[in-house]
C-alpha cells in the first residue's frame, strides 16, 4: 500500500472555506473518478500562527494506482484552480511512502 502525503496552508480567513471546498467538491470529485486501487483520503487540519495547515493522506494499493490519479509525474501536487485561490502556499510535490504496517486498536 502507498500513502500519498500533501500539505497546504491558508490564511485564517480562508481556512473554513478551503475545508468546505475539499469536503464538498474536491474529495467528491476524486471519489467519482473511481480510480482503480484508490482506497481512501483523510483530511487533517491544525491552527498555525499565520492561519491553518491542512494535510491530506491518500491511500492507494500501488504506485500504479497513484499514476492513475496524478499522471506520469505522479509526485506533482494535484491542486485545482479554486483551491489555489484559497491557499497561501502549498507543497508543489507530494511525498509517497510504502506502508509497512497498519494496526488497529
Amino acid at each position: 500500500m502507498i500513502c500519498r502525503i500533501w500539505h497546504g496552508w491558508t490564511a485564517e480567513e480562508n481556512a473554513d472555506a478551503y475545508e468546505r471546498l475539499l469536503r464538498s467538491e474536491i474529495f467528491v470529485g476524486i471519489l467519482r473518478r473511481e480510480i482503480p486501487g484508490f482506497r481512501a483520503i483523510d483530511l487533517l487540519r491544525r491552527s498555525v500562527p499565520d492561519g491553518a495547515e491542512f494535510v491530506t493522506l491518500m491511500w492507494f494499493d500501488s504506485i500504479e494506482a497513484v499514476h492513475s490519479f496524478a499522471g506520469p509525474d505522479y509526485e506533482v501536487a494535484v491542486v485545482p484552480p479554486e483551491a489555489r485561490e484559497l491557499l497561501a502556499r502549498f507543497d508543489t510535490r507530494s511525498a509517497h511512502y510504502t506502508v509497512i504496517e497498519q494496526r488497529s486498536a
